[in-house]
């Protein structure tokens, strides 16, 4: 890093704290407005924060290194902008209708309150055990290779450049954070977008240019790393698992067992995908926040379909960077990147997490290096502060308000800034776990795929369903948790520690089965169950539930909707899907 990059780098936290500090003086002492921006957001801030809150370690750890190792394989997972289409046109009326704070808050509206406590539990385990572990160890990592000589002396104590880069990204997100609350993360974040994306590009750019060109990147990368179709090529069910022989303990074969023996199912990617997508764009508190936040139907709709075309982005700023740094290392183009990336001329799995930062070290000129790291820290700072503003929401006003009804609303705002310190803390406190831990990173990006089902279920079978009542949402919430707790029991020894089961115990065959597999079970079981205690016991009441389902929707209601959009959504919407059909049309080897 050159003198000219910190003056840059400098530069990007100047103009963020100057908004940041512009946002809070701003502020009203109102639980609106401290938690939900006055819901009073435009459009473009809505879609600019979505965006930015969902960029962070699994993009710039996991999609440059999946491109760097699989090529385009992972783009799947970008190209689901479509479910943000769901979020715009299905879940938005129904949630700006209700006036919630939070998703948990909605499901007591259509439900019960003790669906709202446990969602709520739920999402604040998920977040401080997932979210914030993530975004810390990505800033970690960030750090350690852009900077591994930085170090600073406490005492008798050496913090290295993983502490100093995880610390200084915790302690500074959560400042504005704490002050400002959601209008600051806003604000902040659609500043953040910006930076992120042209950072980003650069990236893009001078790696092509490095290697001469797109042409030169499908000759050295090869028809199997553009094959976007290779991962859902239907063989069969068999063509995504493998025998497995289970022996007794006379080492005796018993049986022929069958795990997941690939890396990206069909099964998997066509049906547990998906579910996981619509749970997190449509009905998790950390993404619908931004849209509760809006001002009105029409900007939190407007703003879910520009979310939707920036999620596209992705593609070509994640995965394609990591496709140019696996194709530069491979043709020599940067010999020191390929020492690093290619040592003995065999890719290093370890060393391809860190393509994307690889990429800024060693090909990136002075001045544009400092714009880029500016784009990684704005990444880490918005996934950051959204999880911290959507955990101070989810305690404040599911938890603290339930219990002090008559609370004032300075008092909400000051306990919401107290819950966010709190979690800038745990954030503190989690980097010692995750600089020891073993395999966290992979453990946490399956955590999801456990929690996703039951949620995704009691929401849409809510909004589709009248006849859905309270016991099936909170049977199929406790049994797809429970069978999510019981497959990260199992998991966690494993990933963190290092446990291995006994060859053919029922444990190992748990753990043994594809994460993407399970979820779908928990799916399938949430779904038999809720159904299955709805029509087993009372209606609900229709009265009550009027306007949140679309079974109890008034003529009132479906004309408002009417008249929040009009051609330019529609033709937005359609320009996503026909940008998403492209992509599979291009990406085909």
């Amino acid at each position: 890093m050159a003198t000219l990059d910190w003056v840059v780098i400098g530069g990007y936290f100047a103009l963020l704290l100057g908004l940041a500090w512009w946002v809070i003086n701003k502020a009203k002492d109102t639980a609106d407005d401290y938690f939900l921006a006055g819901r009073n957001l435009g459009w473009w801030i809505v879609g600019a924060s979505i965006f930015a809150s969902n960029i962070g370690s699994e993009h710039l750890v996991g999609l440059a290194g999946s491109g760097c190792t699989d090529g385009v394989a992972m783009a799947h997972y970008e190209l689901h902008a479509w479910c943000l289409l769901v979020l715009a046109w299905v879940f938005v009326p129904f949630y700006m209708r209700s006036r919630v704070f939070t998703m948990p808050e909605f499901l007591e509206r259509r439900f019960s309150p003790n669906s709202r406590w446990v969602l709520s539990i739920i999402s604040l385990f998920a977040y401080v055990v997932t979210k914030i572990a993530v975004g810390i160890f990505a800033g970690g990592i960030v750090f350690g290779y852009l900077l591994p000589e930085l170090q600073i002396q406490v005492g008798s104590v050496t913090l290295d450049s993983f502490w100093v880069g995880s610390l200084l990204v915790v302690v500074l997100t959560g400042a504005y954070t704490v002050l400002g609350g959601m209008r600051a993360v806003a604000y902040t974040e659609a500043l953040q977008t910006l930076i992120l994306i042209l950072g980003s590009a650069l990236v893009t750019v001078f790696g092509l240019k490095a290697l001469g060109g797109w042409s030169e990147l499908r000759e050295v990368c090869g028809s199997e790393m553009f094959n976007l179709w290779k991962p859902l090529v239907p063989h069969g069910v068999e063509g995504t698992w493998a025998p497995v022989e289970v022996t007794n303990a006379a080492g005796q074969v018993v049986r022929q067992a069958w795990y997941f023996n690939g890396n990206y199912p069909w099964l998997g990617m066509l049906f547990c995908a998906p579910i996981i997508g619509l749970w997190y764009w449509c009905t998790d508190q950390y993404i619908v926040q931004r849209a509760l936040g809006a001002n009105g139907e029409r900007e939190a709709r407007r703003g879910s379909i520009f979310a939707g075309f920036l999620k596209l982005l992705p593609v070509f700023i994640f995965i394609v960077p990591g496709m140019i740094c696996y194709a530069v290392a491979k043709s020599g183009a940067s010999p020191a990147l390929t020492a690093t990336l290619m040592p003995g001329g065999k890719l290093d799995p370890g060393a391809s997490q860190a393509a994307f930062p690889l990429m800024v070290m060693h090909l990136l000129p002075v001045g544009v290096r400092g714009i880029v790291v500016a784009g990684l820290l704005a990444a880490l700072m918005s996934s950051l502060a959204g999880v911290f503003n959507a955990c101070s929401t989810l305690f404040t006003m599911d938890f603290y308000s339930k219990f002090h009804r008559n609370a004032s609303q300075h008092q909400l705002v000051w306990i919401g800034r107290v819950a966010t310190g709190v979690m800038v803390i745990v954030g503190l406190m989690w980097i010692p776990v995750i600089r020891g831990a073993k395999g966290l990173y992979d453990y946490l990006q399956s955590v999801q795929g456990y929690l996703a089902p039951p949620i995704f279920t009691v929401f849409f079978l809510g909004v589709f369903m009248k006849r859905a009542n309270s016991k099936g949402c909170l049977s199929a919430l406790v049994v797809g948790f429970l069978l999510g707790l019981f497959r990260l029991g199992v998991d966690t020894p494993v990933k963190l520690f290092g446990h291995q089961y006994a060859e053919g115990s029922l444990l190992w065959i748990v753990h043994k089965i594809y994460f993407q597999y399970y979820s779908l079970l928990i799916f399938l079981v949430t779904v038999a169950v809720m159904i299955g205690v709805s029509l087993a016991t009372a209606k609900p009441d229709y009265a009550r539930i009027a306007g949140l389902t679309y079974g109890t929707v008034s003529d009132e209601d479906r004309a408002a909707s009417r008249t929040s959009y009009d051609w330019r959504d529609i033709a937005g919407s359609a320009v996503v899907m026909a940008v998403i059909v492209a992509a599979y049309l291009y990406f085909n080897g």
